[in-house]
């Protein structure tokens, strides 16, 4: 039966809801406590010494920034990044509510606008958390990761034609598949000029399967955690966001995507590129599932994108992603070390600042290198002793060689998260302990802790004490147990959040401060709203079907499932593709270039129609009434399947419990 008439579907059938999470500000933070003066000033005096190199480099080589301290944004009078917000980091001397290691790694990482790196080498740093490195080539310039938004982007390289001869955009180069440097490459080309072959774009080997893999299925709880890895929301100042580590991030505005034209797929490939040759070393695994890093040779300079920075970087971070390899990670900083180190005078990466001499660079490579096989070696030889992962996380510490480098401190990621990463990558989540096989879910074990501990008011006058004594990450340990027994308990919902938020100042970690003060501002009642993001419009046209359809599988409610079901064939009229998706036992299956005969419909539409319903551009019902989607079938079990499928938003809590579990009868 052909249906040409509206639909009963709703759009969320096809909506990918990606959205991003504000939040009401309603209580202000508070002073740092005596404990915690203590410990920062304790911690001052262990720092390594401060020879003013970094202050230096991070400097050098400045040409300019944006008069007005500011990147607008494409809606008008607001800002994809207000650089002028960190002025309170100016004082040398760390304030009592920032570790002073982190204030001293804020202070550098303020450098902004465009910096001369070497002759015919330029970069943006401080528009966003990433930087873009510009190279000019014989006739035009070669942009090495476009930064997150096309905003940012835009700003940066306009700068650059300020102060540099204009020459077209050639080539544009993502060294990994992370959005910060890819989401911006619409500010510095167009999609026509890479169309009609004026602009290649250049990738790792797996770069598009890994982005869509990062943001699509778990993207919604991912931007959730985000919001705490990196602090967007916290106020710029003191006592709230002073860095993400690896730069001040932040950053906001319109993402993009162009998939690559040319791929390097072996694991060391020589281009050459409007007379710059590029040796470009594809490192998977690592940083990010697919990466490369670049040696430059006739300007003796070495690009590790975001193998080497000035920090000790996550192997598992905070926001969620796949668990990267330590052993790999430092193999590939060996390797770029022995092969091109020697010929190497100028060290950038795709983060922060770069370093320069031959010597210098040598002491950053090998201190990088032996960083990474120290926490992945030692975590093993522990696990082999028989030491639990938090055991793990307690004892292994930095050798005094490496903490006394600034270029290997915790400012981004740290040993205790990174050896609980080494752990679960080669072992799982399974401690070994049958105690921790299945134990209480978080609800019933804070309500029996509650019980065994006397009741809430005798943990509270307990808390109190220790509090007063300094002993925060029990206090919040235990306090995380009495607000999931009683999430309405205002008491011991400020009392963790005032030590959440002397962690978050005490924390050398930027990732780890924001995370603390995130945490704290959730349970003083900064509830997260939801408001619509513009969604990455290039994702959804570039994300294969395969990847559409395990999207909605995930989206299929188990539960409400149980007991239906539904098969449903998809012809797409412009790739000439046919899917058949099975729903059975509470499960979403589909199989490529297939149909079924017993399918209960049928929904033929250009893939096209169905990126513009996914965008919100049009609707499902429109399309059926403009003759560009026909359905032939069983209508009810379509409306049926639609009624299978959750949307998601950001907006659930994460140091609370879920209302819907709180809410139950236990």
């Amino acid at each position: 039966m052909n249906i040409a008439k509206p639909t009963v579907l709703s759009v969320a059938l096809f909506l990918l809801p990606l959205v991003s999470p504000s939040f009401a500000q309603n209580t202000q933070p508070k002073n740092a406590e005596p404990s915690t003066v203590k410990a920062n000033h304790a911690a001052a005096a262990h720092l390594p010494a401060n020879d003013g190199i970094e202050e230096q480099e991070a400097h050098r080589g400045f040409i300019a920034t944006l008069p007005d301290s500011a990147i607008k944004a494409a809606k008008a009078g607001s800002f994809a990044n207000a650089l002028g917000e960190y002025g309170f980091l100016d004082p040398v001397d760390a304030p009592d509510t920032v570790n002073p290691a982190l204030w001293h790694h804020a202070r550098v990482n303020t450098a902004s606008g465009l910096f001369k790196v070497t002759d015919r080498i330029y970069q943006v740093r401080g528009f966003d958390i990433s930087t873009m490195t510009i190279i000019e080539g014989d006739t035009g310039l070669i942009v090495i990761d476009p930064m997150t938004v096309t905003e940012a982007a835009k700003a940066g390289l306009d700068l650059y034609y300020q102060h540099r001869p204009h020459k077209p955009v050639l080539a544009v180069i993502y060294s990994h598949s992370h959005l910060d440097h890819f989401g911006g490459v619409k500010g510095v080309v167009t999609e026509a000029d890479v169309a009609a072959g004026k602009v290649h774009i250049y990738a790792p080997k797996g770069f598009m399967d890994a982005v869509v893999n990062e943001n699509v299925l778990v993207g919604n709880a991912m931007m959730r955690r985000a919001a705490f890895q990196f602090g967007p929301l916290l106020p710029r100042d003191a006592k709230g966001q002073v860095d993400a580590g690896l730069g001040k991030g932040g950053v906001s505005g319109n993402s993009s995507l162009i998939p690559p034209t040319d791929t390097i797929e072996k694991p060391t490939e020589t281009r050459t590129i409007d007379g710059v040759q590029i040796v470009f070393v594809n490192t998977p695994d690592t940083e990010a599932p697919a990466e490369m890093i670049m040696y430059y040779p006739q300007f003796r300079t070495l690009n590790m994108a975001e193998l080497v920075t000035h920090n000790l970087h996550n192997l598992l971070p905070l926001r969620g992603t796949q668990v990267r390899d330590a052993n790999a990670w430092a193999k590939d900083i060996n390797y770029a070390l022995a092969e091109f180190g020697p010929n190497t005078d100028i060290l950038i990466s795709q983060h922060q600042w770069p370093t320069w001499g031959t010597a210098r660079i040598d002491t950053i490579l090998r201190k990088q290198r032996d960083l990474y096989k120290f926490i992945n070696d030692q975590t093993i030889r522990l696990i082999n002793q028989g030491y639990k992962p938090d055991e793990i996380a307690e004892v292994l510490k930095q050798p005094a060689s490496l903490s006394g480098e600034w270029s290997t401190r915790e400012f981004y990621g740290t040993v205790s998260h990174d050896a609980k990463a080494v752990y679960q990558r080669v072992l799982g989540w399974y401690d070994g302990n049958p105690a921790n096989l299945n134990p209480l879910p978080p609800i019933e074990t804070g309500k029996k802790t509650v019980e065994y501990m006397g009741g809430s008011q005798s943990i509270l006058a307990r808390a109190h004490k220790d509090f007063a004594d300094g002993q925060y990450r029990w206090v919040v340990q235990v306090l995380n147990q009495l607000v999931f027994a009683e999430p309405d308990n205002q008491q011991a919902r400020e009392l963790e959040a005032d030590a959440l938020e002397q962690l978050g100042y005490q924390a050398e970690s930027a990732t780890w401060r924001n995370a603390y003060l995130e945490a704290a501002q959730e349970l003083r009642g900064k509830t997260p709203g939801v408001n619509q993001w513009q969604i990455n419009t290039d994702l959804i046209a570039t994300m294969p079907l395969d990847a559409f359809f395990d999207f909605m599988g995930v989206r299929l409610n188990g539960p409400r499932a149980e007991g239906k079901t539904i098969v449903i064939n998809w012809h797409f009229t412009d790739t000439n593709q046919d899917y058949v998706l099975n729903l059975e036992d509470s499960a979403l299956t589909y199989l490529s270039n297939r149909t079924s005969s017993h399918a209960d419909a049928t929904i033929t539409l250009t893939r096209s129609t169905l990126n513009a319903i996914a965008l919100q551009q049009t609707t499902f019902r429109d399309e059926v009434i403009a003759g560009r989607v026909t359905i032939d079938g069983d209508i009810g079990k379509l409306a049926e399947f639609n009624s299978l499928l959750d949307t998601f938003t950001p907006d659930f809590p994460v140091v609370t419990p879920l209302p819907q579990l709180s809410s139950k009868t236990h």
